[in-house]
């Protein structure tokens, strides 16, 4: 029986063609660990390795929390500007041109 978190992970997991191996080798978890918070009631994260995971699937560590949350798009979206905050300023410039240079093309 699963949970809305192990839900989560898997359909993640699949959407970006992760094998269990893959997500575990970018998380720096075991196969075995992922393969549990995807199918045991209740898991047992770790909140190190919540973060890992949600970091290898691009996402926050909120998103896989919350069982209300299920807009991935959201959730991508916060993670991108949680790196983006954290970038320093002449970054942060080259990406605001590029937004603009794509945003001409529409």
């Amino acid at each position: 029986m699963s949970t809305p978190l192990g839900d989560k992970i898997r359909r993640l997991r699949k959407s970006k063609s992760y094998t269990l191996e893959r997500l575990a080798e970018l998380s720096e978890s075991s196969k075995s660990y992922i393969w549990e918070l995807e199918n045991k009631n209740p898991p047992r994260p770790s909140g190190d390795k919540i973060a890992k995971i949600a970091a290898a699937l691009g996402v926050t560590a909120d998103y896989l929390l919350d069982p209300t949350e299920n807009d991935v798009e959201a959730a991508t979206d916060t993670a991108f500007f949680r790196k983006y905050r954290k970038m320093d300023s002449a970054t942060k410039i080259k990406i605001q041109r590029m937004v603009e240079l794509l945003g001409d093309e529409e």
